[in-house]
């Protein structure tokens, strides 16, 4: 019996030193988890101590950066009060003329150009470009010899009595018709003529005159019976007389522009002066001039100043 309660005792006192043990621990717990919520704590109220320091720009600003601020602000203002007027004239304007220049869809005007070239076709003046003379030309040439074709059918097209154009000597598996595909957006279905065939057995002979700045007879009227032709050529590949001399072997009628008659030699740095224009410059010429029958105006249109000549009226 003593020695069972002895071995009780023993537990009893085994156990209670246990208890004492795990104590210490818990506590040590209860201290960390104590310091964490007091981190906790501090951190969630470090924002509302941040909330209490001053918001005003002024104070974390420098006068310069403030300056730069308000004179982007006032930029940004004027642009939009400028769109704001531009959108009221512009709608005031549309409602002036609502009775006197109608709205019209793009598809209407798609198709009364379309009307007015088919037009021009059976009735109107009727312009060839020769493209027989480009097998030498480079390719720089060719892309701009493109270019001047769609600008020049780009004027006809805008134009209110437009020509038909006829592109003779042209080849759809030749290099400028890879360029004209390349540079010019919807050129395969251009309102226009394309033949293989020279422009000298295409038209009557009779009915043709070559338009040549070697010409010594100066062009002075448009008429509706008559097929002017220019030559595909652009300044890098002109050669003196070749357009010419092409005419004179097929005893075709040439003529040139009137810029002797109405314009006079500007003096410049370079001493430069030359008749030789683009094709689109010389379309824009007779197109003006069909329209207006005023040759000055015409001119104005298509010889620019860098050509070295002026209208005799605008010599001071």
């Amino acid at each position: 019996m003593d020695w069972k309660s002895e071995g009780s005792a023993q537990k009893t006192e085994s156990h209670v030193l246990q208890e004492q043990e795990v104590i210490p621990e818990d506590t040590g717990e209860d201290g960390i988890s104590e310091s964490f919520q007091l981190l906790q704590m501090d951190v969630e109220c470090e924002p509302q101590e941040r909330e209490t320091l001053p918001t005003d720009s002024a104070t974390w600003c420098s006068k310069n950066v403030q300056r730069k601020q308000r004179h982007w602000e006032n930029i940004v203002a004027a642009k939009k009060s400028k769109r704001k007027q531009e959108k009221e004239r512009r709608k005031a304007n549309r409602t002036e003329n609502s009775g006197i220049y109608p709205q019209h869809s793009k598809r209407f005007l798609r198709s009364l150009t379309k009307e007015k070239l088919l037009e021009a076709k059976h009735s109107g003046p009727r312009l060839c470009i020769d493209l027989s003379m480009t097998h030498h030309m480079s390719k720089k040439e060719l892309s701009r010899l493109a270019g001047q074709i769609r600008r020049l059918y780009g004027s006809n097209k805008k134009a209110d009595r437009p020509f038909w154009i006829c592109l003779t000597g042209f080849t759809t598996d030749s290099p400028l018709y890879e360029e004209c595909l390349r540079m010019n957006d919807g050129f395969s279905s251009y309102l226009l003529d394309i033949t293989e065939d020279d422009c000298f057995s295409v038209f009557p002979l009779e009915t043709l005159v070559y338009l040549t700045p070697d010409s010594e007879h100066a062009l002075e009227d448009v008429d509706l019976n008559t097929v002017y032709i220019l030559g595909g050529l652009v300044d890098e590949s002109i050669q003196k007389k070749v357009t010419f001399q092409k005419a004179r072997e097929h005893s075709v009628k040439t003529a040139r522009l009137p810029i002797q008659e109405y314009m006079v030699r500007r003096q410049n740095e370079k001493n430069y002066h030359s008749e030789i224009l683009a094709i689109n410059q010389v379309f824009d010429i007779l197109s003006t001039y069909f329209e207006t029958q005023n040759w000055p105006e015409a001119l104005k249109k298509g010889v620019s100043s860098r050509k070295g000549y002026i209208l005799q009226n605008s010599v001071e």
